[in-house]
Order: C-alpha cells, then structure tokens, then sequence
C-alpha cells in the first residue's frame, strides 16, 4: 500500500485507541531497516509507524556529508517506493526534535510540507516530533503551540513530550529523578495551552519513570497507574474521556504487564528502537562468528564471496529486526489488527 494519507493516519489513530492496542513505532536509519522494519510490520498483520531521528537522518544522508534534511527526505522516498509492494499502512514519522534542532529540521520540513498540501499532495511526513523535555514547561508548550499551528497548515500531526525520559537519546542526556514523572497539573497546563483537538490534533508523551537505553526487565520503575490517572483528572476537568493520545517513550526492559496496562491506559505508540538495532546486529555477528573463514581471507586464502556478500548477512539482519517487530506488535495487541 502507498504511505499512509493524513486521513489513513488519523483512522490508525482512532482504531487504536477504541481498541486498546498500539502501533510499534520503529527507528530507521538505512534503506536495510526500513525494508526490514515493513517486512516486520507487514507479517505481523499490523499497521506501523518507521520513524528517523536526527542522527539517523543525518548517517542517511552519508556518513561524511550528515545533512538532516536531505536524510530524512532520502529515507522517505525510498519506504515509500517500497511500501507500495506490502499490504499494511505505514506512517512516517520524524522522532525528537529537541530546540535547538528545531530551525534546521523540523521547521524546513513543516514548511516544505505546507507548500506540498497547497499544491494538493499529501505531506511527505504524517507526523514530526518536538522533544521540549529540556526545557520549562511553559516555554515546551508554547513552542508546541506553534508547532501545532504550523503543523494544521502542512496536514501533520504533532508529538509533544510533557516530563522527562531519562538515559540518552542521539546525545541528549536526561538525569533519572523525580522528573521522569508527568503530573496532572502537566496534563491540564498541556489542554489549556493546546487544546483538547479542536486546535489540531497531537501526540502526547507523558512520562512514568520511562528511560530509554539497555537495561534489564525491572531495572526500571514504571508507574503506568499515572497515565489512568493523569487522563481521568484532564478529562473530568474538560468534560472529555481519555483525551490524550499517549506515546511511550523508553519502553526498552519494560514487562509484558507494564506494557498491558499503558496500552490500556490510552497508549496508541510505542517506540521501539534498542532493541531492534540489536535484533538487526545480532544475526550479523553470528553469521560473521560461524562464518569467520569466508567473511576473512585468512591465512593467505580468498574467503567465500558468498559469505562476505552484503545481501547474505543483509537478510539475516532484517530477518532479525522483522522477528522483533512481530513480538512487539503482539505485544501491543496491533497484530492482525491492520485496516484493510
């Protein structure tokens, strides 16, 4: 099927939140993880998300040229030639943009986005994410109000972040303290400042102890609990059941429970990243292990072109990151769950 349309996404968006399940939102950065990240997708029978950060934007673009739009519009093009082969609908997505990326990144594509819908095409991206966890709330949500406006205008949606997700993401570094924890008093300063919809509609990712990084199942202290409540103290205040739509960030080392009852408590997005670069790595490492005579000209021999050709370890690759997609989409509860 083609990308997904604004009016595709949105659909997603609806079917996942009134049936409890959410969509795996996986990073790219080659044209390799985009195939394996479809194919994942696609055998699981679920609709997805592939989303590039700005380091993966900038290693798309080329190693040594690191351009973050030129990336991203590459990494776009080519899912979406390739998904038109698959039967799932995919978004594409760009994934933390914190302030200081802002005018290099996402504003350039925004603006290249309005001029496309003025032209009557669909937006390249469905959706962009501004990261303002670094700074104030206040400021966050001011510049997310204009985000907002501006995203209205290129037919996108907007993810926000309201609290802190600890460890590191593409060099951004978060402490792991009490910040990591949304309020309701953030939810409800969140609605005043951008709406309950009617000015746009948003992703919201509120945080419950979230960390991205490795770590073990029960290293890290999730309160899921805080989504039910943070949506039923905004929603008794506006007059309006559940009214975000949750993301959730630093899911890596989460339990099968944890992840239950956030999807439960109005999460539509998972992102997933550690450990599908590791589910991609792994099979690469094992083939080069067992297969260490024909990837190494050793001993004064030619090794095995067949060992050492990209396309046989480049499958296997994808092959892994599919497989950890399908867990994850069932996980999520999206498998089998795709539109049409």
């Amino acid at each position: 099927m083609p990308i997904a349309t604004p009016e595709i996404y949105a659909e997603m968006i609806d079917r996942a939140k009134a049936g409890k399940f959410a969509y795996p939102a996986v990073n790219i950065t080659s044209s390799s993880t985009v195939t394996a990240a479809i194919q994942g997708f696609a055998e699981a029978e679920s609709d997805g998300i592939i989303q590039v950060s700005v380091g993966g934007a900038e290693y798309a673009s080329g190693s040594t040229i690191k351009d973050r739009i030129t990336g991203s519009l590459a990494l776009a093009a080519y899912a979406t030639e390739v998904a038109k082969n698959y039967s799932v609908n995919i978004a594409l997505h760009t994934d933390h943009c914190v302030k200081k990326n802002l005018e290099s990144w996402v504003r350039p594509l925004l603006a290249l986005e309005a001029e496309q819908v003025k032209k009557g095409l669909n937006p390249t991206f469905q959706s962009h994410m501004f990261d303002g966890s670094d700074i104030p709330l206040d400021e966050n949500l001011v510049i997310a109000a204009e985000l907002l406006e501006l995203s209205q205008a290129a037919r996108t949606i907007l993810e926000i972040e309201v609290g802190v997700v600890g460890g590191e993401e593409d060099g951004h570094v978060a402490e792991i303290n009490e910040k990591l924890y949304t309020t309701a008093e953030d939810g409800l300063a969140t609605v005043k400042a951008l709406g309950a919809g009617e000015k746009g509609r948003y992703l919201t990712a509120l945080t419950f102890g979230n960390v991205h990084g490795v770590y073990k199942p029960g290293a890290v202290k999730l309160r899921p609990s805080i989504l039910a409540d943070i949506q039923k103290a905004v929603g008794d205040e506006i007059g309006k059941a559940n009214p975000f739509d949750l993301v959730f960030h630093g899911g890596s080392g989460s339990t099968a429970e944890e992840i239950a009852e956030a999807v439960d408590n109005g999460v539509i997005k998972m992102n997933i990243d550690t450990d599908t670069q590791y589910a991609y790595s792994r099979p690469v490492a094992g083939h080069f292990f067992t297969n260490y005579d024909g990837v190494l000209k050793v001993d004064g021999e030619v090794g095995n072109k067949k060992a050492y050709d990209p396309r046989a370890w480049g499958k296997l690759a994808e092959a892994g990151m599919a497989q950890r997609i399908i867990e994850a989409s069932q996980q999520l509860r999206s498998a089998g769950n795709k539109m049409r």
